[in-house]
C-alpha cells in the first residue's frame, strides 16, 4: 500500500467516526446534549469539545509543531460550558475542517518525515493512527450516550438488532470485490 491509498482510506475511516457522532447528535434534542450521568462522568458536549481541543492541538501545522500545542487549555475542555447546541456544533466542525485539511497537506514528499506528540516521535501513519484510534474511542462514548438518552426511539446507526442475516445476504448476493469498508455505510449519508 502506498500513501495515497492510505490517506484516502484513512479519510474514509475518520469520515465515518465522523458520520456516526453527527447522526447521534442529529437524534437528541438540544438539553440532552449537556445531560452527565454524574459530576464525575462527561456529557455529550463535554466529549465534542474534548475532541475539539485534541483535534486542534494535534492538527494544526502537523507537519511543523508538536501535536501538543503549548496554547492549549486540556483541562478546561472538560468543564461542561457550552450552552447551546449551535457552539457545540461550530466545535464539531472546526476540530474536523482542521483534521481534514492537516491530511490533505499530506504527499508522498513529506509521507515519511517524523512527527512528534508531547516530544514523543510518530511516523506520519502512528501518529494518525493514534488519533483515528483516539477520536473512535470517543465517538463510542457519544454512540452510547446517544442510545441510553434516546431509549426506544434511538435509530440504529450500523446493522440494527436482529438484521445482521438480512444485511449479510445483501453483501453476499454480490461477487468479491475491492472496496472500503465504509462505502456502503457513507452512501446513506449521501443520498
Amino acid at each position: 500500500m502506498n500513501a495515497s491509498e492510505y490517506l484516502e482510506g484513512i479519510q474514509k475511516q475518520f469520515k465515518y467516526y465522523q458520520s456516526l457522532g453527527k447522526k447521534t447528535i442529529a437524534q437528541l434534542p438540544e438539553e440532552k446534549l449537556f445531560w452527565q450521568y454524574n459530576d464525575d462522568s462527561n456529557s455529550i458536549a463535554i466529549i465534542v469539545k474534548h475532541l475539539w481541543g485534541n483535534m486542534k492541538s494535534r492538527w494544526t501545522n502537523f507537519l511543523t509543531e508538536d501535536g501538543e500545542k503549548k496554547w492549549r487549555q486540556r483541562d478546561a475542555e472538560f468543564v461542561n460550558d457550552i450552552k447551546t447546541k449551535e457552539e457545540l456544533l461550530i466545535k464539531w466542525h472546526d476540530g474536523w475542517k482542521c483534521l481534514f485539511e492537516a491530511l490533505e497537506s499530506i504527499n508522498d514528499d513529506n509521507f515519511d518525515q517524523p512527527i512528534y506528540v508531547r516530544n514523543i516521535e510518530h511516523s506520519i501513519t502512528e501518529a494518525i493512527n493514534r488519533q483515528l484510534a483516539h477520536y473512535s474511542y470517543h465517538i463510542g462514548q457519544i454512540v452510547f450516550l446517544g442510545k441510553m438518552i434516546t431509549g426506544q426511539q434511538w435509530q440504529s446507526l450500523s446493522i440494527p438488532k436482529g438484521k445482521s442475516s438480512v444485511y449479510n445476504e445483501k453483501r453476499f448476493a454480490n461477487p468479491k470485490h475491492k472496496a472500503h469498508y465504509t462505502d456502503k455505510l457513507m452512501e446513506d449519508d449521501t443520498n
